[in-house]
């Protein structure tokens, strides 16, 4: 798509992804300021493209602003545009650029998106744009899905679907007067795009263009009642637009509260009442087993005084000799251990930083650039934790266990990682990570957390091994046939429940962030969910764990790991649900990428809610045989 450009943009005060405490320069009333363009983005693909990728007006040089390793990896890609605004200088009917004639592809790609519901993204000052809509009650409600629909669709005569373009942008500017200067700033950025074909004055001067559909010394303004802008073939598009100014009570420092406006807290507080139900009701049944029956039981095995007692006793008591017991594939069970430490680190640092508000959406790709190097840095934790457990085993090939815990688990993610960028690469999709970007990720895997592994993991095993509270005998026990409630698999079955349950409505949020592009920025609701998600893992695995071990099974292990672990599958049987339910993906290849992704979460989540079941059982197990007299 060929276009003439007429206007060029020149930044006067820069566009950072964080946004900034102070601007290098406040802008005062005709200062310029520089529009920002992003990605093209649909819900209904989940590709992302570039904004010229499209063929919309270019200036005469593209300008790629900073982004952070978070924003490449969401598939941010800003840059320069030919729409310049002068502070508080309001105009209309300005000329963008004119595409003399739309070819056959041209066509094709411009109905492609307009089909798939792409929308244009831009940013001013920071502030994406936003749309004002209004309700059928008739009140203006704002909401701020990302950007404007690249067009619609319509019907002319003879019931023939037709394809219009929005080629006239409108928009309108809040800022807000600094007292004691004449100084303003940008809090609001808003836009109403209109579908026009313009008529103007033969022969068409580019310089100076005469429109007949809008002009700026009439007051003539575009407000919908043109003939819109056909897409078809051998059609010329002139893109214009308008910009308003108006003054507003907000603040700069609030500017972001109006983008961030909560109408479903109600729902989040429910959410967390659900969740403390459950704790409640677990808190509970561990109280009974530690408090009653426990306390009971321990009394009673301490007060035996002739082994002829101690052989009619049943439960826990019988399976002392055995309880602690290397499992089968123990290596990789520190392994799993030692990557679900590294997870855990990840999470609380990450939800603490963000519930401080260092990671708001003002911080664009923020979260996913924290998430990346705190997770690297809790490598030393992998490896401790890992290498702690590998030598309370027995073990003594503490480098080929450092190894498989610094590779296995990133290693999985990396390769579905790569599978799906080379099948985004394929689209030609601006989500696709570049090479460099690529290289950066292998540093921080193969530089850092491979290396801090290392570290943590030669700590951890220099320290004196744990010691088992009782003794374990050479020869197994035989282990009783068990009730059919008590089999692994229906244990396993039940325990994931209580996990999945007290996050689930949350998880409803999550997913609408990540996959209908809203902001999510509640992270005090999140961060206490969490918390919630932590008990119910630790009290459901401490439970079940007591019942098995009543019922003489000492193989407790990895059925700790997956009792709470187990609540990824619910988890992603969940996603399923919200795929086919909320989400209106059409595409082989954007389904493809929402159930990798999701499987990828779902196996960080197994990961991480496995190893604190876990490590709540570990404590539990080593707590009561130690309370208890042997022989």
């Amino acid at each position: 798509m060929s276009s003439t450009n007429v206007r060029q943009g020149r930044t006067t005060f820069s566009l950072d992804t964080m946004q900034p405490a102070m601007s290098c320069k406040t802008p005062f009333k005709g200062d310029e300021l520089q529009v920002k363009v992003n990605k093209l983005t649909s819900t209904r693909t989940q590709l992302p493209y570039e904004y010229y990728s499209f063929g919309y007006c270019r200036p005469p040089k593209i300008e790629n602003a900073a982004e952070n390793l978070g924003e490449v990896l969401r598939g941010d890609r800003i840059e320069n545009s030919p729409y310049v605004f002068h502070m508080r200088d309001d105009k209309l009917c300005l000329f963008a650029c004119k595409i003399d004639k739309l070819d056959d592809s041209t066509v094709k790609n411009i109905r492609a998106k307009i089909d798939d519901d792409y929308r244009v993204n831009m940013i001013l000052d920071n502030l994406p744009m936003a749309m004002s809509l209004v309700d059928s009650d008739g009140k203006v409600m704002k909401y701020y899905e990302h950007g404007f629909p690249v067009g619609r669709k319509g019907f002319g005569e003879g019931d023939d679907q037709k394809y219009f373009i929005f080629n006239h942008l409108s928009f309108t500017v809040f800022y807000h007067r600094d007292s004691g200067n004449m100084a303003s700033r940008v809090v609001g950025f808003e836009v109403t795009p209109y579908s026009v074909k313009h008529a103007y004055e033969k022969p068409f001067n580019e310089e100076k263009p005469e429109f007949l559909t809008c002009n700026a010394n009439t007051k003539h303004i575009v407000d919908g009642s043109q003939s819109p802008q056909e897409v078809k073939e051998n059609e010329e598009i002139i893109f214009t637009y308008d910009v308003q100014f108006q003054s507003s009570p907000i603040k700069w420092a609030s500017r972001w509260d109006t983008y961030l406006l909560m109408s479903d807290d109600q729902i989040h507080w429910f959410s967390i009442v659900n969740s403390l139900m459950i704790v409640l009701f677990l808190s509970g049944m561990v109280a009974m087993i530690m408090l009653r029956t426990l306390y009971q039981d321990i009394s009673r095995y301490n007060q035996l005084e002739t082994q002829e007692e101690a052989q009619e006793e049943t439960g826990w008591k019988l399976v002392h000799a055995d309880v602690f017991r290397p499992p089968p594939n123990a290596g990789l069970l520190c392994v799993y251990a030692g990557s679900g430490v590294q997870l855990l680190g990840m999470t609380v640092v990450t939800m603490i930083f963000a519930a401080l508000g260092f990671l708001s959406p003002a911080n664009r790709g923020g979260l996913m650039t924290a998430m990346l190097f705190v997770w690297v840095m809790m490598g030393i934790l992998a490896g401790y934790s890992s290498s702690r457990l590998f030598k309370m085993f027995k073990c003594t090939e503490w480098k080929q266990n450092t190894i498989r815990t610094a590779f296995m688990f990133p290693g999985v993610i990396f390769c579905m990682f790569f599978f799906l960028n080379f099948l985004i690469w394929g689209e030609k999709s601006s989500g696709a990570v570049p090479f460099g970007t690529m290289f950066v990720l292998i540093f921080l895997w193969f530089g850092i957390s491979v290396p801090l592994v290392f570290i943590g993991s030669y700590f951890g095993f220099k320290k004196p091994p744990l010691e088992d509270p009782v003794h374990t005998n050479k020869i197994p026990r035989q282990i009783p046939e068990q009730p059919w409630y008590m089999h692994s698999f229906f244990t396993v079955l039940i325990g994931g429940i209580l996990p999945f349950g007290a996050v689930f409505i949350e998880l409803f949020f999550i997913l609408t962030s990540i996959w209908l592009q809203q902001f999510y920025y509640i992270f005090g609701f999140l961060f206490i969910v969490f918390l919630i998600l932590v008990i119910t893992c630790a009290e459901i695995t401490i439970v079940l764990c007591y019942f098995q071990l009543c019922s003489e099974d000492y193989r407790w292990w990895w059925r700790s790991y997956f009792t709470s672990g187990f609540s990824a599958f619910y988890l992603f049987l969940y996603a399923a649900f919200y795929f086919f339910t909320k989400l209106e993906i059409t595409k082989v290849v954007s389904g493809i990428l929402y159930f990798s992704y999701m499987i990828i979460i779902s196996y960080g989540f197994f990961v991480l809610t496995g190893t604190i079941g876990f490590y709540a059982c570990f404590w539990f197990v080593r707590t009561i045989y130690a309370s208890v007299k042997f022989d």
